[in-house]
């Protein structure tokens, strides 16, 4: 048997030693081989067939290098959507799982020189989402395929027949409403019928007709007496018939045609009341069921500007900067834009706080009775926390609120 046969040990030895992963800088892609030892890289950079090849590489060599460079992201992203499609994980795990390939494009034939500038180009590209973390970069990939696209139309499909559904809603009871309000004004009673003036007591009841002025008086002084007693009679009759008028209590329908306008007037207010009351205590109910269904624990949305209140961020001086939600995920995590330098943070809404801008600025309603409505700022009431505004579009367009709190409301871009 020879010295260097394949089933000598000094070959079996050298086989063992070749399964494991050697250092990288010992490696040379042209050629393909791996070198134990910084002795053995030397001796292989001066030989024949690496001599060729690295004719072979001066010829084009932006070419090879961003053919390698290409390999090695597909290979990369390949790894991604197989084994951490749905997933947010650190990148040295996933640059481990692909190396531990013996047969991989090498890191040192490419255009990055470490994993640190790798991570960032996918960021750029927006190929993966990319976080710089106290535990190091993490990355995510993001899934552009056609089937996972098609899912999201439908999901988006089913997010506006929810919208459409509960505007529908809030349109059957503002119609409920209207409805109520119609029915009360024609249940009030219109006008008011002047009372009857048969009851008015007579205001001369001595010249009224009486059967012993048929009496035809004698000639003599007998006649005229019995003539004054009765005119004296029926004076009498007449004052106290009006003291018995004056002493009485005075009814509706004994004054004047003034006191039965302002009786009229009185009713109709009464009645304007009533119908006012009954239609605030509608509205107010409709109030209360919306506050119960829209008043949710979660309260990110896409499009609003929010401010970053985590401390564990402050060395990388992301810690009371404002940035711009791009995506909500599990209705508690945000994809926040930062402002300033473009960078895409992951954060959870308990390390994040409403931003109120200046006033006559945009807002949307992120909680609470009318959520998701965009509004408009009129004025901020900073003792009690809380601010007026004006919703501008929608169903609810012009409607004022004068007392929602801070947290309820966040500011938009135009």
């Amino acid at each position: 048997m020879g010295k260097n046969d394949f089933l000598t040990p000094k070959a079996i030895a050298n086989r063992i030693k070749a399964k494991g992963l050697q250092k990288l800088r010992w490696y040379c892609q042209m050629c393909q081989k791996q070198c134990r030892d910084e002795n053995g890289f030397k001796c292989h950079c001066m030989s024949e067939s690496h001599q060729r090849q690295m004719q072979v590489f001066g010829q084009n060599p932006t070419r090879v290098v961003d053919g390698y460079s290409e390999e090695f992201e597909n290979a990369f992203l390949d790894l991604m959507r197989r084994s951490h499609r749905f997933s947010r994980i650190a990148a040295t795990v996933v640059y481990n799982e692909y190396i531990s390939d013996r047969h991989h494009v090498h890191m040192n034939s490419t255009q990055w020189a470490t994993l640190t500038e790798f991570v960032k180009y996918l960021g750029r590209t927006g190929k993966c989402k990319v976080e710089d973390t106290p535990k190091g970069w993490f990355i995510t990939y993001i899934d552009r395929d056609s089937e996972t696209l098609f899912k999201d139309r439908l999901k988006n499909k089913r997010l506006r027949a929810d919208l459409a559904d509960e505007e529908r809603q809030e349109r059957a009871i503002a119609l409920q409403i209207e409805r109520a309000t119609s029915l009360l004004h024609s249940s009030s009673p219109s006008s008011e019928e002047p009372p009857s003036s048969s009851s008015n007591p007579p205001e001369n009841r001595g010249s009224s007709s009486n059967p012993d002025s048929n009496v035809q008086p004698d000639n003599g002084s007998g006649g005229k007496i019995a003539f004054s007693l009765q005119s004296a009679s029926a004076a009498s009759k007449s004052n106290l018939a009006n003291e018995t008028t004056s002493k009485a209590p005075k009814l509706g329908f004994d004054e004047g045609p003034e006191s039965e306008k302002n009786l009229a007037t009185s009713k109709k207010s009464k009645a304007a009341s009533d119908r006012g009351g009954a239609l605030d205590e509608l509205m107010r109910e409709e109030e209360k069921a919306k506050e119960r269904s829209n008043r949710k624990d979660y309260w990110l949305c896409e499009g609003i500007v929010v401010k970053v209140m985590s401390k564990t961020l402050a060395d990388k001086g992301y810690y009371k900067q404002k940035g711009l939600v791009k995506r909500v995920i599990d209705k508690y995590v945000g994809e926040i834009e930062m402002l300033e330098s473009k960078h895409l943070l992951r954060v959870d809404q308990e390390e994040l706080e409403t931003v109120i801008p200046q006033i006559g600025g945009l807002v949307r309603i992120v909680n609470g009775a009318y959520r998701g409505s965009d509004a408009r700022l009129l004025s901020v009431d900073t003792e009690n926390y809380c601010a007026k505004v004006q919703i501008e579009k929608g169903i609810y367009d012009g409607r004022v609120l004068k007392a929602i709190e801070y947290e309820d409301i966040c500011k938009i871009l135009h």
